[in-house]
């Protein structure tokens, strides 16, 4: 049986806020409507409530509050948060045991009214027990135990930034119920307040932020202080790698201030910024003894183009509204912009003479559904007019791209492409190539066409592809009960990956077992679930999905295993059914991307080829990781112990005993990876 694991931090309400402390305050008060809601269990969402009752207002529910703007850099300490709330009404001492724990994404959606829109949310794997006293006078402000450890699960997620939603849950303690009621105000204002507190070795808050676009050809760039930090040494530059390697060329010298200026006479880059251009740069944090430095992260910013940029709809977009508004950023010193609009690329592309506007927006009227678009906004900077891209969209109702998404990079060299059916679809013709314009400019006769299809059958399946190459495929749409038909799809593009993929996690589903199509992760790398005194691993989760979709190294999906050593080892099997040759394109190395916690048990990590050749993770204790971890294996390991590289049947994931504990893992991305050029 899966069993999650819990970090718990137990701690009893405290009515005053903590006293002295070093670092920063990010305070954020939560803006009540529908941002605190309460998820009713055995009746529904309850949204826009005017108090909280925690944990039970006629049958159990899961509070969920949702706070916008949380200013926590990212790569910071957590050191101390709590929610405080204000007493609604005065409560006995029954007991009241708690569980608070936030939504494990980067930005929290808002909440909804479809049923148990807190209570499915993916949570984070820390946990924090609260056991409010009794509340005893209305009004009084009431301080949750310390989430810091939520809080900091949250921002260290890929995609975690500055402004962020951020989603905190309240429910009851499954494993010590309740007894009695606390009941919180629910409004707008400091009635209900995030409060965290945050440390940071290394410079942090950029200004420009990072990733910024900047409407200006010099700048004045700044950061705040690291902790203990009495001075700095900086590094610009437009080439990336040289900020990242601290290259000379990059650096600009060490410094007591915590900014300076680019683009100005006498400066760096004294003859200006240049539109266009993306710059890079990084602070690193020197103590007051000169030698310890803590490695800044590296930040970028963009000059403006002089053309129109940042399309909204964006670059591509399906299942656009019929009818959209266009917008964009105008480029650097633009004062007028002119729009071409239509449903053909050359014309649009070639189009001249229509009149200049002074808004940033279009309206082209009620459009046709299932149809591509095309725009095109120019620029004019007295004297010089600046030609922009032409930019796509297509309507509602058209075919779209699922696997792979457009402009996927890393795809496996065999890839099935899917999509979803248009509203009119009645049978597709499919164009498939590794030049754009020809695949866009295919018919039937070109040798770009691989076929038709009727609806319903929405795959394709090019064969073994080159590797770290570019595609493009097009699936144009008929109908010949439809006068418009046919209709030309949009041109979608992948690149393949310059490594093996032997599995990436993602061609996993929650399908039923048995029925067409089904290929749950437990099925495919088998564990001890049937077996649990020989084997202490659970793949996957006990509930759809069964794979993890939110702790992931990239795409969409990972493994989650639990592993319980008390019976000696837990490991996971998966037989191969392709890429069995491991010596292709000179491979050499494989690569196992693995993320555990601190709370794990230390226990010995291997790997397995063909049930017989075993190599140990060199880190003792690799399943406390808290961050993905990348883990590399030299073939010629498993070689000399007598596998042929040239036919590996399976692969096998494990933990061998040393204190008989137990934990959690994810793993993602097992490949095979060619020698560095």
């Amino acid at each position: 049986m899966f069993r999650k694991l819990i970090l718990f931090v137990l701690a009893m309400s405290i009515v005053v806020a903590n006293a002295a402390f070093a670092g920063m305050v990010v305070e954020v008060g939560n803006a009540g409507g529908n941002e605190s809601v309460e998820d009713q269990l055995s009746r529904g969402m309850y949204m826009d409530s005017s108090d909280l009752e925690l944990p039970d207002d006629g049958g159990l529910q899961v509070i969920g509050l949702r706070f916008l703007d949380v200013q926590v850099p990212v790569g910071v300490e957590i050191t101390n948060a709590y929610v405080v709330f204000t007493v609604e009404d005065i409560s006995g001492s029954e007991a009241v045991n708690l569980i608070i724990d936030g939504e494990l994404v980067p930005d929290a959606p808002k909440f909804t009214e479809a049923d148990y829109d807190v209570s499915s949310r993916t949570r984070t794997q820390a946990k924090v027990e609260w056991q409010p006293g009794a509340w005893t006078t209305a009004n009084q402000k009431q301080q949750t135990s310390d989430i810091s450890a939520v809080i900091q699960e949250i921002i260290s997620q890929n995609g975690w930034s500055p402004g962020n939603a951020m989603a905190i849950m309240i429910s009851d303690n499954p494993d010590n119920p309740s007894v009695g009621v606390r009941v919180a105000t629910s409004g707008t204002g400091k009635t209900t307040v995030l409060h965290i507190e945050y440390v940071s070795k290394r410079a942090f808050m950029p200004n420009p932020a990072d990733g910024d676009y900047y409407r200006d050809t010099w700048a004045s760039i700044s950061w705040n202080q690291g902790e203990n930090a009495a001075s700095y040494d900086v590094y610009f530059s437009e080439n990336r790698v040289d900020v990242e390697a601290g290259a000379e060329s990059a650096f600009l010298g060490n410094q007591p201030g915590t900014f300076f200026v680019v683009g100005f006479p006498g400066m760096p880059y004294p003859d200006g910024l240049v539109s266009g251009t993306t710059y890079y740069w990084r602070v690193d944090s020197v103590d007051a003894d000169g030698t310890t430095k803590h490695e800044g992260f590296v930040w970028s910013f963009s000059v403006a183009p002089k053309t129109a940029y940042a399309p909204e709809p964006a670059e591509g977009a399906e299942s656009v509204d019929p009818n959209v508004v266009l917008s964009w950023q105008p480029g650097f010193g633009a004062i007028v912009h002119t729009v071409y609009f239509g449903d053909n690329f050359d014309d649009v592309n070639n189009a001249t003479g229509n009149l200049p506007q002074g808004t940033k927006n279009y309206t082209p009227g009620t459009l046709e559904m299932a149809k591509n678009y095309y725009w095109r906004v120019d620029e004019f900077e007295p004297p010089f007019t600046h030609k922009g891209d032409v930019w796509s969209f297509t309507t509602v109702g058209a075919v779209e791209s699922l696997d792979p998404v457009n402009g996927a990079v890393d795809v496996k060299q065999t890839p099935i492409l899917t999509w979803t059916p248009g509203v009119n679809s009645a049978s597709y013709e499919i164009y498939f190539g590794a030049d754009k314009e020809a695949v866009k400019n295919a018919d039937t006769s070109s040798p770009e066409y691989k076929g038709s299809g009727n609806r319903g059958s929405e795959s394709y399946e090019p064969g073994q592809l080159e590797w770290n190459t570019t595609y493009y495929w097009r699936v144009d749409e008929a109908n010949n009960a439809n006068a418009d038909s046919p209709w030309t799809g949009p041109v979608w593009s992948f690149t393949t990956a310059n490594f093996l993929i032997i599995d990436d996690m993602e061609s996993y589903n929650d399908i039923n077992e048995g029925e067409p199509g089904s290929n749950r992760i437990y099925l495919a790398w088998l564990d001890g679930y049937d077996n649990p005194a020989v084997n202490g691993s659970v793949v996957g989760y006990s509930t759809a999905p069964f794979a993890e979709q939110t702790i992931v190294h990239s795409g969409n999906q990972s493994m989650p295993m639990a592993y319980d050593n008390a019976v000696g080892k837990s490991e996971a099997t998966l037989t191969l059914t392709s890429n069995k040759n491991w010596t292709v394109n000179g491979v050499d190395t494989l690569t196992i991307w693995y993320r555990g916690n601190s709370t794990n048990s230390a226990e010995t990590m291997y790997v397995t080829l063909n049930g017989s050749a075993t190599v140990d993770n060199d880190n003792p204790d690799a399943a406390l990781t808290s961050g993905w971890t990348r883990w590399n294996t030299p073939l010629q390991a498993f070689a000399d112990q007598g596998v042929n590289l040239s036919n590996v049947n399976s692969i096998t994931i494990g933990l061998r005993s040393g204190n008989g504990g137990s934990g959690m893992l994810f793993f993602d991305d097992i490949r095979l990876y060619p020698p560095a050029p």
